[in-house]
């Protein structure tokens, strides 16, 4: 089922580029309405002005230690360390994944501290009333979640991405024979994203947040329905791998919708401070809204200065079973036309 095409193009106010007083002397790039930083995200978020965001969306290293440049570098090398490196199935060599259960006691703490000290930044960074969307997983969210909230962002929910991942279901390490019918974990089916909000100011109300600051509320669907928390959603597809290979690519066609929700006026400025190979900055490229990203390791930057428009460029579609979802809740509506 072919993206609306507001999702696809965009429809809102398209505004002038990031103002130069972001990119203060890191190395960028300008791409169509995205800039893309080579930059630390602590110190950039430290560095730009109070209230400059109106919405972040971001996918970050949730782990912490799978991105320190010796895990990086023995991913590349097929070692593993962190990562774990799949069995091929039918011929297929399948994308290493992170070993998330492998932090200790030491690295949740570490885990702890990087993302209350994120979160501040986020807060002194984004307008009141916007929204953080932040991809975690099913082990790991309630640290993460519970650390950005202790850092000053309050939980507004999850938006539920529901995809079939190769996470979880392994038998246990070292006994798969002896104990061939146990898993130690189920089946990964589902990546939960945190959603966010920076407080609003006291006794301001959405409607007065949303004249102020233009934000506080997500964007209702092309159609005038709300938005869902829930998100059928495909693997990232073989020809988005093949302009970005990135170990978190996520798809076009889970990202648009994202980013279309983060800004509920269909203007603004929207932040990933965890920029990686671009999917953030290529959604909002495609759908016509401002976006600006900083990521800290070279080889990821150049990569992301080429994946961008290539990716933004791509036509995308729903998953499948999207439709089904639209349908059902049409159904008990009775409001909206289908997409």
């Amino acid at each position: 089922m072919p993206i609306p095409a507001q999702l696809r193009e965009g429809t809102g106010i398209v505004q002038t580029l990031a103002p130069p007083a972001l990119t203060y002397d890191y190395q960028h790039s300008n791409i169509g309405n995205a800039v893309i930083l080579h930059a630390d995200c602590f110190e950039w978020l430290s560095r730009i002005p109070e209230d400059s965001l109106h919405a972040i969306v971001t996918d970050p290293p949730y782990g912490v230690k799978e991105y320190d440049l010796l895990q990086i570098e023995k991913r590349a090398s097929g070692i593993g360390g962190v990562w774990r490196i799949p069995p091929s199935f039918d011929g297929h060599p399948r994308a290493p994944l992170p070993r998330f259960t492998a932090l200790n006691a030491k690295e949740r703490a570490t885990l702890r501290d990087f993302f209350v000290r994120w979160a501040r930044l986020a807060v002194r960074s984004l307008r009141p009333g916007g929204h953080v969307c932040i991809a975690s997983n099913s082990f790991l969210s309630q640290f993460v979640f519970a650390a950005l909230v202790e850092g000053g962002l309050e939980f507004r929910g999850e938006i539920i991405r529901l995809v079939g991942t190769l996470r979880g279901g392994d038998k246990p390490k070292g006994a798969e024979e002896e104990f061939p019918d146990v898993c130690s974990l189920p089946r990964g089916r589902y990546e939960p994203w945190g959603l966010l909000r920076k407080p609003l100011p006291p006794r301001m109300t959405v409607a007065e947040c949303l004249r102020t600051w233009q934000t506080g509320g997500l964007r209702r669907l092309p159609d005038g329905r709300p938005f869902s928390d829930v998100i059928m959603s495909e693997r990232t597809p073989k020809r988005e791998r093949a302009i970005a290979d990135h170990p978190s690519l996520k798809p076009q066609s889970f990202m648009r919708q994202i980013v279309h929700c983060a800004l509920p006026l269909g203007y603004g400025l929207v932040a990933d401070p965890f920029a990686g190979s671009g999917a953030t900055l290529a959604a909002a490229e495609a759908i016509g809204v401002r976006a600006i990203g900083a990521e800290r390791y070279a080889d990821y930057y150049t990569m992301a200065c080429e994946a961008i428009p290539r990716l933004a460029a791509l036509p995308v579609t729903f998953h499948p079973q999207q439709q089904a979802l639209f349908a059902a809740e049409m159904d008990d509506t009775g409001e909206g036309e289908a997409l």
